[in-house]
């Protein structure tokens, strides 16, 4: 398996790993969807974003993607999306993806990944927790209340 830039064609090849998993969308870290997954809604995602990071293998295609964007000043970035493959949990991937994300932002001077996590999730809150992401405040949102962690890139490459 390897890590590179996520490109818009990607788009189809990523519809389908995403259908293989028997899922409709890209979750963000809130479990609200993030990615329309129809051809056109991952071209624009990756022509968009400003970091994006897809995991292939040779033979399944892509197992996972990695997706962040800075704040208008540059200082901070959030982590818009992170999506493993259900077969490919816990053999390194997302570690992998969030690496590549924090070496693009390291080199990029920007100081502060940000994800936010929905209260009621703890398992998220742990994986971030493991990740070195540390508990920031609260924020509400139309899917409730949720976490905003955060993390210095620099530890997760």
């Amino acid at each position: 398996m390897y890590v590179r830039a996520a490109r818009p064609d990607d788009a189809e090849a990523l519809r389908t790993a995403v259908s293989r998993a028997r899922e409709e969308t890209v979750f963000d870290d809130i479990g609200a969807p993030l990615l329309d997954v129809s051809a056109a809604g991952v071209r624009e995602a990756a022509a968009e974003a400003e970091w994006s990071f897809l995991m292939e293998h040779d033979e399944e295609g892509p197992v996972g993607l990695a997706i962040a964007h800075p704040d208008p000043d540059g200082v901070e970035a959030e982590l818009l999306a992170l999506w493993v493959h259900p077969n490919r949990a816990g053999e390194g991937v997302a570690d992998e993806l969030l690496a590549r994300v924090g070496d693009a932002l390291a080199s990029h001077g920007v100081d502060t990944l940000r994800a936010t996590v929905p209260s009621d999730r703890p398992s998220a809150e742990e994986f971030f927790s493991a990740h070195g992401f540390t508990y920031r405040g609260t924020r509400r949102s139309p899917a409730g209340d949720e976490s905003v962690v955060v993390t210095d890139p620099q530890t997760l490459a």
